[in-house]
């Protein structure tokens, strides 16, 4: 028997931030990022929506990028202080996922961080509070995800949370917020969003309803995020919808090792991070290389390609792939990202223990190719050095 997941209601297109006045309950909590919804009046415009369907609202902001444990438990502090019964989350996949994570030790105080990041562990939710998400970016999709990635800076690694209980109730997908978006941010969520369909479909838990939405949203994605990246706001509206499907696809279908290496990379280095949708677009070339040795991938991927009228092959993939990552101004590969602010000598030094991890990370399981540590480790070379996979 196998699940398929996706919130209740789904609010989309021109004005969709307006059904916030639909929700019913006494007091809402607002989690937010920086500074963006407030200086594009899309936080005032939340709260007044929340206020209108006569709640009480208060305020979470300040959530960092690539989201912190301590940020996690600040939140739901305020939350057990507040007694919230919407979260109602707003701005990229960092405040969405920490608002997914706050939720969880805000119903159960007395849970742990290590206990959730055991796939499908979560306990049962929704006994105090439901969960709205609203994205300002067009890639990391959790709007409709059972997923949440949070970061242990002590210990510099990113965990991947997964369960259905975490699938928002509601999800607003209103245009007007991704077209705040700067362009590189623009770039890498989007081939983020990219990665997650391509990841769907040749998933080992691909099914018939997670296979239309994945391959919908690669054709979307294919023909809009370049021109959404210069400036066609009307791509970028198209985009916005993409990633969502795309979200839908691979949160049933999960995911591989692409993400696998993009969460076990992200937070390992002292020169920096690497943004997880840039990661995703230098690693997804090469691992499409690898996987396409099993033959039920490459015959995938070559659906893929042919899909998008291309030649049948990985390869075909590749090159277009490739092509994209060049007109987004991606680099080819990590010794090359942000003029070399990762250090190769810090980069070997780590890669056995980069490389285990990334093995251990909850995507691995549904990759369609098995990959060992020694594998893993010669395929993150290969993206350092932007090597060719031949094994």
């Amino acid at each position: 028997m196998a699940r398929f997941t996706l919130p209740r209601d789904l609010y989309h297109g021109k004005d969709a931030l307006e059904a916030l006045k639909t929700l019913e309950g006494k007091r809402a909590i607002v989690v937010v990022g920086g500074g963006s919804m407030k200086r594009f009046r899309f936080l005032e415009k939340i709260e007044g929506y929340l206020k209108e369907a006569g709640m009480e609202v208060q305020l979470f902001e300040g959530v960092e990028p690539d989201p912190s444990v301590e940020t996690v438990m600040k939140g739901a502090e305020a939350m057990r202080q507040f007694q919230p019964d919407w979260i109602v989350a707003v701005g990229g996949g960092s405040p969405i996922d920490a608002a997914k994570a706050m939720w969880a030790f805000y119903e159960y105080p007395d849970t742990t961080f290590e206990a959730l990041c055991i796939p499908f562990n979560f306990p049962k939710l929704r006994t105090k509070a439901h969960f709205c998400a609203i994205p300002s970016t067009s890639g990391t999709a959790t709007e409709v995800t059972a997923f949440s990635v949070i970061t242990d800076y002590q210990k510099g690694v990113k965990y991947p949370l997964a369960d259905f209980n975490i699938t928002p109730d509601v999800a607003i997908v209103d245009p007007a917020l991704a077209e705040t978006m700067p362009k590189k941010l623009t770039a890498h969520t989007g081939m983020d969003a990219m990665t997650h369909a391509i990841e769907a479909y040749v998933s080992t838990l691909h099914c018939d309803y997670t296979d239309p939405l994945a391959l919908h949203a690669i054709k979307m994605i294919s023909a809009d995020l370049v021109d959404s990246y210069n400036g066609d706001m009307a791509a970028r509206d198209r985009m916005h919808n993409a990633q969502c499907l795309a979200g839908m696809a691979f949160s049933n279908a999960l995911l591989g090792i692409v993400h696998s290496m993009a969460h076990k990379t992200g937070a390992a280095y002292t020169g920096g991070h690497i943004v997880h949708g840039c990661a995703n677009a230098m690693y997804l070339p090469k691992v499409i290389a690898y996987n396409a040795k099993n033959p039920e991938a490459e015959k995938r991927y070559g659906e893929i390609a042919a899909f998008l009228g291309l030649e049948p092959t990985s390869k075909a993939l590749i090159a277009h792939l490739l092509k994209m990552n060049k007109a987004l101004d991606i680099p080819a590969c990590i010794k090359d990202y942000e003029g070399g602010i990762i250090d190769e000598k810090e980069f070997l030094e780590k890669l056995p223990q980069v490389a285990e991890l990334a093995v251990g990370d909850a995507c691995t399981g549904s990759n369609p190719r098995p990959i060992t540590p020694a594998e893993m480790e010669k395929l993150l070379k290969c993206c350092f050095y932007d090597e060719e996979v031949d094994f």
